[in-house]
């Protein structure tokens, strides 16, 4: 009887401190998740800083991963970043702004691996003044690089 009361004791604190380990894994898993998200949020931010204050064709240049793919109009994709810069390069986004701000971020589980979406709003002066806005959804996916920064492989 003593033994079956050892095992049961032997039992139980290793199945209160796998439990700790595994709540305590799990509580890390979601601060290193809230403090990626908060990278995103702020990378989203800077890029739309860029964006509005230099131009989109170096806001887009500076936040793509080199081999980045942006679709646009008609379903066309745009691969890499030299690319990518000369499409928005483009007179028309000369005097563009934009503002956007993700609904959502999901971050994979290592951590390596995020996407956004949510609304943005384009804005767009052409040469005589006239202010046309452009409002749709927005999915980016952000991969982060090997030196800490986020670079979006898709957009």
């Amino acid at each position: 009887m003593i033994n079956v009361l050892n095992i049961g004791k032997t039992t139980s604190i290793t199945f209160f401190l796998s439990m700790l380990i595994f709540m305590t894994s799990s509580c890390s898993q979601k601060n290193n998740n809230a403090d990626t998200k908060n990278e995103i949020r702020q990378t989203e931010k800077d890029f739309q800083q860029l964006l509005n204050s230099e131009g989109a064709a170096l806001a887009f240049y500076t936040f793509a991963a080199d081999s980045a793919v942006i679709k646009r109009e008609n379903d066309t994709l745009i691969i890499g970043k030299e690319a990518i810069k000369k499409y928005y390069l483009n007179h028309f986004y000369k005097n563009a702004t934009a503002v956007w701000e993700p609904d959502l971020i999901d971050v994979s589980d290592d951590g390596t691996m995020a996407y956004t979406f949510g609304k943005y709003e384009w804005s767009f002066t052409d040469s005589t003044g006239k202010k046309t806005n452009y409002r749709g959804i927005f999915h980016t996916v952000w991969k982060k690089m090997s030196d800490g920064s986020w670079k979006y492989v898709w957009d």
